[in-house]
């Protein structure tokens, strides 16, 4: 049975359909804030696995949260600044949605809320 907490596994997800996205972002965009997305959804997927493999979960999860958040408005940017189509930025904030509702949960779980 496999014991990968859902956070991870949506994490794991939503970087499977997010590279190819900032893949076609302009050559001027791609480098500076697809980047910093890519990169900061990487991050979010270390610090969630770093909580699934430790005992002290709170911080890696308050760090996940922390960084997603930051993603978050870099993907509105990067919409508002017209590299991704609506329909990509609805899907892309929709799986970003879906993975902090699985962080917070995960956080409330560990602070017994």
């Amino acid at each position: 049975m496999d014991r990968t907490p859902k956070a991870v596994s949506d994490c794991h997800l939503l970087l499977e359909w997010l590279i190819p996205q900032l893949d076609k972002f302009p050559r001027l965009r791609r480098f500076t804030l697809g980047e910093r997305i890519e990169t900061g959804v990487l991050e979010v997927l270390e610090n969630l696995i770093e909580a699934a493999y430790s005992r002290a979960k709170t911080e890696p999860l308050k760090r996940a949260n922390l960084k997603l958040n930051v993603v978050r408005h870099l993907w509105r940017l990067s919409f508002r600044l017209q590299v991704i189509s609506p329909k990509s930025y609805e899907h892309g904030a929709r799986l970003l949605h879906e993975l902090g509702k699985q962080i917070g949960g995960w956080s409330r779980q560990q602070t017994g809320r």
